[in-house]
């Protein structure tokens, strides 16, 4: 019996940047209806990889055959001649356009013959099945400025099955999802592929790895490090996989005993949820987990707090003593920083170096009579480089170019130069791999024990679990009730976030 041809082979596979050796002679191979995970660290060349299959990049060396065809594909539009459609990380959507018109983007249905004027009701009565295919639950002209940021995800999601292609990459699809979102999505893709869709998958969360992967292929430095068969899928053996050894699993120590109050805030209110107040208390050298569904209005808290956006009313005192936050500029002066969920669009300036984006709060410290100590600000950004490990040549590695777990990292150099008081995380480790995840980890007790008061949002239940030495549960925008470590769990936690009662300890 003849052997049936893959669907895709990339063979040999190298590329190059700058000096960095993102690929080199990486092959991978995808049949027909077959769902083929792709794992490694932050920096391991799988975005790299998938990119030049979409078209994004292309490569110093190697080939790419499609149904064992030899293929060159010059850029985005080849891909999808090609049948290849991409469903990137980092969102890739207009905020000023509505659903419908992001799903046809550059494909939009025309009317008026000559005219060729868009028509806005054809499309987006074609774009409606997408939308409804994957349980969203919004009007194709609802706009997408309204929408959250996982809803936003659900839409590109959309714009890619509305492309109906025979390979189907997905960097990390459920990054910004919730748990019913992501299951949603899981369904979507075991539909997609018993249709003969082969999907390549690339996600961080090894859970979602195991349930939907028929192979894995793991990357390492850029390199092939090996694959697993449907049976061979396990956690350890994936985590052994991407970093060529054993992780142990992480632990948080208890916090020192009788620490004060560090951060005290009372009858916050914000925009979303004018009529709901937040109360809570952080002491130094705590880590409080803050969970619940996404929309429960967590950022939002954490925006006020930094002074992004203004409080409706409340109160907040640092060390005891009033604290007025009119902006970002006046809780950065009082030692309070937020490392934001949407790192790239907020976080960090892509364009700017590793050296601008870490000494930038702080231009005054390396300033002498108004100019620049260049000298200075280099030694202080590889300094800070160095201490949190960034994987990158230089500090003029412009930010575009690292990976997710990296592009953290400058954001936390950023802010750790700086000595915080208090310091907020919203998803600290969203689309980030274990490695990576288990540096931040101990960068975040390291910095409770030495005191500082650490507020972390995350819908990553294990992270906390793990972490946190309490759990503050919000629903619709006020919080419902606060768990100790030993009280905290999966079922206690989820039973908050959904409106149940809980106990009110701030």
């Amino acid at each position: 019996m003849a052997q049936t041809v893959p669907v895709l082979e990339m063979q040999g596979i190298s590329k190059r940047f700058a000096g960095v050796q993102a690929l080199q002679n990486v092959s991978l191979e995808v049949g027909r209806g077959e769902v083929v995970a792709l794992i490694g660290e932050n920096g391991a060349g799988k975005s790299t990889l998938m990119k030049i299959l979409g078209g994004v990049h292309q490569p110093d060396a190697g080939e790419i055959r499609i149904n064992g065809q030899p293929t060159v594909i010059r850029g985005v539009s080849d891909a999808i001649k090609a049948g290849v459609s991409f469903i990137h990380q980092e969102l890739n959507v207009l905020d000023n356009l509505d659903a419908a018109g992001n799903v046809f983007l550059g494909r939009e249905p025309l009317t008026g013959g000559p005219l060729r004027l868009v028509d806005r009701a054809r499309m987006r009565e074609e774009a409606q099945p997408y939308l409804d295919r994957l349980g969203l639950g919004i009007a194709a002209d609802t706009p997408l400025d309204r929408l959250s940021l996982a809803q936003q995800q659900m839409v590109e999601i959309a714009k890619a099955l509305s492309l109906n292609a025979q390979i189907l990459i997905m960097d990390e699809p459920t990054s910004s999802l919730t748990l019913a979102e992501t299951e949603r999505l899981i369904h979507v893709v075991q539909d997609l592929r018993a249709h003969g869709v082969s999907i390549v998958y690339i996600s961080h969360r090894l859970g979602e790895v195991k349930t939907l992967a028929d192979r894995v292929v793991g990357l390492r430095d850029g390199k092939n490090a090996g694959g697993l068969s449907k049976e061979e899928i396990t956690h350890e053996r994936m985590v052994k996989l991407m970093v060529g050894r054993d992780l142990e699993k992480f632990q948080a120590a208890p916090p020192e005993a009788g620490r004060a109050v560090r951060l005290s805030v009372r009858g916050l209110r914000t925009r979303r949820y004018p009529d709901r107040e937040v109360s809570f208390d952080i002491h130094g050298g705590e880590i409080l987990g803050m969970a619940g569904l996404v929309g429960a209005g967590r950022s939002e808290v954490a925006q006020a707090i930094f002074g992004v956006d203004a409080p409706l009313g409340g109160a907040l005192t640092l060390d005891g003593q009033a604290l007025t936050v009119r902006s970002a500029q006046d809780a950065i002066r009082h030692g309070i920083y937020l490392a934001p969920e949407d790192r790239r669009r907020s976080g960090v300036i892509v364009d700017m170096s590793i050296r601008d984006n870490i000494t930038l709060p702080a231009l005054g410290r390396y300033a002498s009579v108004g100019l620049i100590r260049r000298g200075a600000e280099e030694r202080g950004a590889e300094a800070a480089s160095r201490s949190l490990r960034v994987k990158a040549p230089t500090t003029d590695f412009l930010v575009r170019n690292l990976s997710g777990g990296n592009q953290q990292k400058v954001v936390l150099a950023k802010w750790l130069s700086l000595g915080p008081k208090v310091l907020i995380f919203d998803e600290p480790t969203r689309g980030i791999d274990v490695g990576a995840k288990a540096e931040i980890y101990d960068l975040m007790r390291g910095l409770a024990k030495e005191g500082v008061a650490l507020l972390m949002i995350s819908s990553d239940m294990e992270e906390v679990l793990n972490l946190s030495d309490r759990v503050a549960v919000m629903h619709e925008g006020r919080i419902s009730g606060f768990l100790s470590r030993q009280e905290a769990s999966e079922e206690s936690i989820m039973q908050l976030a959904v409106g149940g009662a809980g106990k009110g300890t701030r």
